[in-house]
């Protein structure tokens, strides 16, 4: 059940919506302002940098405003914005992507106490920007199984690799974390 606020708040938006479907310039501000800061977030995760993150913002909200008249309310508003936006950043990153060989592939490995410790110790922007360091190919697929929860053979089809290959980036982009957890974790040791 919806209070008060909620239906208020959504009608708002519904509202704001309308107005962006007539080109008004005033509700895309709105639309905007409402969602800019998230969208950015997804952006940057993808991305890897602030300037390809602004270009893929800049873009997304240009497609969502071409394309909201085709917008469903039986979904989330924000979950259809965030699946453009992701993939108008895969769309710029998949020509750039490479595979690795099968044999290139790692064992799946916990992470060790140390890298744990390391982990708990780290703020939520430090473990985002080791993220952000990961190639590309490695990044990718990395947000698309771990934060975004896509499985491989989804992954394949959506960066149009082999499921090996996507195993086979995850695992990689896991031993690179690993690699730059521990080397913090020898860091945070000397510090302490």
């Amino acid at each position: 059940m919806f209070t008060v606020q909620t239906r208020i708040r959504v009608e708002r938006l519904k509202e704001i919506v309308r107005g962006c479907i007539k080109n008004n310039r005033q509700s895309q501000s709105e639309l905007y302002k409402m969602f800019s800061s998230k969208m950015y977030g997804v952006c940057m995760r993808y991305a890897g940098n602030s300037s390809d993150a602004q270009d893929i913002l800049q873009d997304g909200f240009i497609k969502v405003f071409e394309n909201l008249k085709g917008f469903k309310w039986d979904g989330s508003l924000e979950g259809w914005m965030k699946r453009i936006f992701v993939n108008l950043a895969l769309d710029k990153y998949r020509s750039k992507i490479t595979t690795l060989s099968v044999d290139e592939m790692n064992q799946d490995k916990d992470f060790t106490d140390k890298e744990a410790t390391a982990l708990d110790t780290m703020s939520e922007k430090e473990i985002l920007a080791l993220i952000k360091q990961l190639p590309d190919q490695y990044r990718l697929v990395f947000n698309l199984y771990v934060m975004d929860g896509h499985s491989h053979n989804e992954i394949a089809q959506i960066l149009d690799i082999g499921v090996s290959t996507s195993r086979s980036n995850l695992a990689r982009a896991k031993t690179i974390l690993k690699e730059k957890i521990d080397y913090q974790s020898q860091w945070i040791e000397k510090a302490i």
